[in-house]
């Protein structure tokens, strides 16, 4: 039908308006929650409560993945545009309480535009509709390719590079995983199985966290797996993903779990999740990741003959370690790292030191030794430089693994055994399912100890060089000489 006189002025006039609203919008701006080390992650605004993310895989580990983020969140403070850290996927369609809503791309950010303006305290429903591609650089992390499909290295910034967010551990939040794979292959994600559905010649597989997670610890794999059941400490229920060919070559690895878990209880207490188990990926990385309740480890660390057996237990007790430190109690900054990888480092080192004799006090000299020379090179433990442009992973230097284990060794000499003690394990049953910061830590310490350690911590924590070390006035440490 043709438009009349009058229909074609309010056409125009609709158009017109839509335009002048269009043109007074301000271009989209990425935003940042100003992280030290990470100036733009995370997004101010909102609590994320909950993802529900649902990823389709089409059998080949180098095409995108089709997926859905669904993200129940509630409004901090008013909002007109909505930031969510989001690259390396396209985006076709996003609804914000359930009407479609206008969106734009700055930077690593997907900005939406709200449908009306929203004040604080309100719940916020958000799904977007895009692909998640595995094809970006190893380096930016993000999806990781394996011998026969998929797994997740997000540390420290790249979850986002998988699926929009609220990408900082500060905003830790309940998931659920919705995976579709051809019936060949396995998937697995972190928590519990809820639900596996055969459809065609594909399998939908479910998962779901008990205890909210930071979004750098979030785990799917998919592959020609084979999934290893075992019972842990008070029948708690283990799981381990491998490659099938290789479940009889790794099992005498795998079921040393159980006994080092019983080991980390009794230095701190019980294991904070649903469940715990090793995702063994062959493929190459340089590294172990703590994803929460299932760890990634590189298959060469148990095939490749040249490691001492000890050290691998200990790099085992390491990442199960980091269950509770930096997993149950994550940290509310990035600088806040050392609280998880020196506690990590922490144990580990204890352990070898009781089950292969490798003594502590050695490795702490050593430590002492070198540790002027990592200040040096990468700040304090608890102020770390930032990392290398392009190349993210260059914040996990020496200074924030046995530099920082240093520390809490330090602590130990200068508070008591039985002071440090009850401070490790009231700081994981305090802040458990929560981000801490690195002043709760000093300031608990103060308060177990019955003194104030505001000059200790500030020496240890962020001094330019190694304090002397209680108890040992002989230990030096010297900054290596420059060629």
């Amino acid at each position: 039908m043709p438009l009349t006189s009058r229909r074609l002025r309010a056409a125009l006039l609709a158009t017109a308006s839509a335009t002048l609203v269009a043109a007074t919008l301000p271009a989209p701006e990425p935003l940042g929650i100003g992280d030290r080390l990470f100036p733009q992650l995370g997004n101010p605004g909102y609590d994320v409560l909950s993802y529900d993310i649902a990823f389709t895989y089409h059998g080949s580990n180098s095409k995108p993945l089709d997926a859905v983020t669904k993200i129940e969140a509630r409004t901090t403070a008013p909002l007109e545009r909505i930031n969510l850290d989001f690259a390396r996927g396209k985006v076709s369609a996003v609804e914000v309480n359930g009407l479609v809503s206008d969106f734009g791309t700055k930077g690593e950010d997907l900005v939406v535009q709200a449908p009306a303006a929203l004040p604080a305290g309100v719940p916020l429903h958000i799904t977007v509709r895009h692909t998640s591609d595995p094809n970006g650089s190893r380096a930016d992390g993000g999806w990781l390719r394996t011998a026969d499909g998929l797994a997740m290295a997000n540390q420290a910034d790249a979850a986002h590079r998988v699926f929009p967010g609220n990408d900082h551990p500060a905003d830790k939040a309940y998931f659920t995983f919705r995976i579709t794979a051809p019936d060949k292959l396995t998937a697995v994600a972190n928590g519990l199985p809820v639900d596996s559905r055969r459809r065609g010649g594909t399998t939908t597989w479910t998962y779901r966290t008990e205890h909210p997670m930071a979004t750098e610890l979030a785990q799917v794999s998919i592959g020609r797996s084979a999934v290893l059941h075992r019972t842990g400490p008070g029948g708690l229920p283990l799981r381990d993903v491998v490659p099938t060919a290789d479940r009889q070559k790794l099992e005498p690895w795998l079921k040393k779990t159980p006994d080092q878990m019983e080991w980390m209880e009794r230095q701190v207490g019980r294991y904070p999740f649903e469940t715990y188990g090793l995702l063994v990926a062959d493929t190459e990385t340089g590294f172990e990741l703590e994803t929460q309740t299932l760890s990634l480890f590189e298959r060469s660390l148990f095939t490749e003959p040249g490691y001492p057996e000890w050290y691998v237990d200990s790099i085992m007790v390491h990442e199960l370690a980091h269950q509770w430190f930096g997993n149950s109690v994550s940290p509310k900054s990035w600088s806040d790292l050392w609280l998880n990888e020196g506690h990590a480092s922490w144990y580990e080192a204890r352990y070898a030191e009781e089950h292969a004799e490798q003594p502590l006090e050695r490795r702490m000299r050593h430590a002492y030794a070198r540790s002027d020379g990592w200040r040096a090179a990468g700040g304090p433990p608890a102020h770390p430089d930032a990392p290398e442009p392009g190349h993210k992973i260059s914040l996990f230097r020496p200074v924030v693994y046995d530099g920082s284990a240093l520390v809490l060794y330090a602590l130990r000499q200068e508070i008591g055994v039985a002071a440090f003690d009850r401070l490790e394990r009231t700081w994981v049953r305090r802040h458990k399912d929560e981000s801490a910061t690195t002043a709760d830590f000093t300031g608990m310490a103060s308060r177990i100890a019955g003194r104030d350690l505001t000059a200790f911590f500030q020496a240890w924590l962020y001094g330019e060089k190694t304090p002397p070390m209680p108890g040992h006035p002989d230990w030096r440490s010297e900054r290596p000489r420059s060629r």
